[in-house]
């Protein structure tokens, strides 16, 4: 599935977070891994109190030990080292796809706050937005270390949209090389956790809304008993809930306080104003969730 694998750095501690993920997949789908560094233009000395690669020289030095620190000598890893500094990293993350066709992106996501974060997105985010490729999004511990990555739980968020259930094959084969159980989830919105248009709807017209909410209850049991089922049959080890509330806060919380290690989630990539105003559920999940997310990107809409 994921043969090659990009891991962007920037010598902090915190993007280091995504090397446990990138030496766990790795050697379970045996996979390349490419580590990279992209100089930025005017890069700050520091990043959240954390060294900050400068130049190029820098980086070289850096990703040569860390390539082999940070990796089993069954896994290959190359580096690759951005030269000609840039204002925007994002984009040059994505730039590099046809260069080094990696089909993965590993990164971590520094956070700035649920607030500011919510309006500016992250790096991380960013590239989803721009790119057409899988990103696997990892964050720093309470401390700010590098925290292990295992896959035994992976959490996939469903709603019946067949856009939004391309996740599922996806968390199916990873599942099946970690040998990994699969816990289904559809959340349905209070009345009081409607978002976007859905809430100025909800103002408009309760009673209706109300009731709407009611059928979309029923039909995401039905969601979910049919998909556990499905999975059972096929020798999955597969739990599957309904959950009510606002969807982002239900799917961060599930993953957060349960034994989740990964989420998946097949998202169109919006961030900053247009995921705020528009309630983007993927967004949201990446700036309030401690465990790992693997967004797969949909056709922009």
């Amino acid at each position: 599935m994921f043969r090659h694998f990009l891991i962007p750095l920037d010598g902090s501690k915190m993007a280091e977070a995504a090397l446990p993920a990138a030496a766990f997949l790795a050697e379970k789908f045996a996979s390349r891994v490419t580590l990279m560094h992209v100089v930025e233009r005017n890069a700050p000395s520091e990043v959240h109190g954390q060294s900050h690669l400068k130049n190029a020289q820098e980086a070289f030095a850096y990703l040569s030990e860390l390539s082999q620190r940070a990796f089993t000598k069954g896994i290959a890893v190359d580096f690759h080292v951005h030269e000609a500094d840039v204002d925007n990293v994002a984009g040059s993350i994505v730039a590099h796809a046809d260069e080094l066709e990696h089909d993965l992106i590993i990164m971590c996501s520094h956070g700035r706050g649920k607030s500011l974060h919510l309006f500016l997105g992250s790096i991380a985010q960013k590239v989803i937005d721009l790119g057409s490729l899988p990103v696997l999004i990892t964050h720093p511990d309470e401390q700010g270390g590098v925290p292990p990555f295992s896959c035994r739980n992976i959490l996939v968020p469903l709603d019946g949209d067949p856009e939004h259930a391309k996740a599922l094959p996806v968390a199916m084969e990873i599942a099946k090389v970690c040998r990994a159980a699969l816990h289904l989830v559809s959340v349905v919105p209070l009345f009081g956790s409607l978002a976007g248009n859905a809430k100025v709807s909800g103002r408009m017209l309760p009673a209706t809304s109300s009731k709407m909410l009611e059928m979309a209850d029923k039909d995401a049991q039905v969601l979910i008993e049919r998909e556990t089922e499905s999975l059972r049959s096929q020798g999955f080890a597969v739990s599957g809930h309904v959950l009510r509330g606002d969807p982002a806060e239900m799917i961060a919380d599930a993953a957060n306080v349960g034994s989740v290690d990964l989420t998946i989630l097949a998202t169109h990539g919006k961030t900053g104003m247009k995921a705020f105003w528009e309630g983007s559920v993927a967004h949201r999940i990446c700036s309030f969730s401690r465990a790992p997310l693997l967004m797969i990107p949909l056709a922009k809409v």
